[in-house]
């Protein structure tokens, strides 16, 4: 098992708290993408975070359920880890020749990870030259938990699949949502059920990867209160009326906005940290994902607060899909940006 370096022929699964995604393409980055299987399948959100060994069972048989639908034969499966399960972090080193700065580095790891070695996986890319000295070599390093991989290792594997890679979604998400051809950087945001995650990308390569706390389902719980409504209604009302000031009196966006104004003074401080290492450097564009595509006037909103041009990201960009697909995908196929960039990975 690979923590970021995937081979030969597989699919790929993402699991949320809500749902679980299935993708299995064919092809290459060059010559472009194929959607071959694909499934989407809404599960319990107390499944998810149930760590019981009949919890994980029961998990698996979910897992194994959305395979069958999918239709996939191969056994060999990417997987995607949440990102309050990881530690990525871009760091620096002496520069040398890519062979030996490999075989270096890998005794010098450990430095970089955040607990002892012994309880940690831990994988590297090496990304190229600093931008600050040019004596030195980025490198990004990802880290998690031995306990916590082995268990999901275990909890897959014994559905009689096979872990050829595990990858932190941050950077899954953005390799699907990175416009074909980027230059320059832009800030990748996904906006999730309990979490935002945050990658800045710079000539195609991760240079700031995090993870804010709160998502979708805070946001519910503010108006459900706010409102006096159930939680269920509070998310039908975010994603009918948005952040519209003319709409039902602009109670939403009322209620919302110290909630919203908290993630835009998150995404401007990520911003202000790139450039003050990356000087001269601006990011261009924002890209938006989950459901922070989903909310209306949520793109013109990031936007007016950060001073940078906010757009809706497609993560099926790279993709060829038929006129089924599109139409049976069309109402959820903002959410399968982590399991296309898991798919999109190439096998260098």
């Amino acid at each position: 098992m690979n923590l970021l370096h995937g081979v030969g022929d597989f699919f790929s699964l993402d699991i949320g708290t809500n749902s679980m995604r299935i993708v299995q393409l064919f092809g290459d980055a060059k010559k472009g993408w194929t959607l071959s299987k694909y499934a989407y399948i809404p599960i319990d959100s107390k499944l998810t975070g149930d760590a019981t060994d009949l919890g994980r069972k029961r998990l698996g048989e979910a897992i194994m359920g959305a395979v069958q639908q999918a239709g996939i034969k191969t056994k060999n499966i990417a997987l995607g880890l949440p990102a309050n399960k990881t530690f990525t972090s871009i760091v620096e080193t002496e520069t040398l020749p890519e062979k030996e700065l490999a075989k270096a580095f890998k005794y010098e790891i450990d430095k970089y990870v955040p607990m002892p070695m012994s309880e940690a996986k831990a994988d590297y890319i090496i990304l190229g030259p600093s931008p600050s000295d040019a004596a030195k070599t980025e490198i990004l390093v990802s880290s998690i938990s031995k306990e916590y991989a082995e268990a999901t290792m275990e909890m897959v594997e014994k559905t009689g699949l096979n872990i050829i890679a595990m990858e932190p979604e941050p950077l899954a998400m953005a390799r699907s949502l990175v416009p074909m051809g980027a230059v320059g950087a832009s800030l990748i945001v996904d906006f999730g059920e309990m979490s935002t995650d945050v990658v800045i990308m710079y000539d195609n390569q991760p240079r700031l990867v995090r993870s804010i706390l709160g998502g979708f389902g805070g946001l519910s719980k503010v108006l459900s209160t706010g409102l006096n409504v159930r939680e269920d209604q509070a998310r039908q009302f975010i994603l009918k009326f948005g952040l519209a000031e003319d709409k039902i009196e602009g109670q939403v966006f009322k209620i919302l906005a110290s909630t919203l104004e908290n993630y835009a003074s998150e995404l401007t401080k990520s911003i202000r940290f790139f450039q003050t290492r990356y000087v001269n450097t601006k990011v261009d564009n924002i890209i938006l994902s989950g459901y922070a595509g989903m909310i209306p006037l949520f793109p013109e909103y990031i936007e007016a607060r950060t001073g940078v041009p906010a757009v809706i990201g497609n993560p099926w960009q790279a993709v060829r899909t038929t006129a089924e697909q599109r139409q049976a995908l069309a109402s959820v196929a903002n959410e399968f940006a982590v399991v296309i960039g898991l798919s999109e990975r190439s096998n260098d």
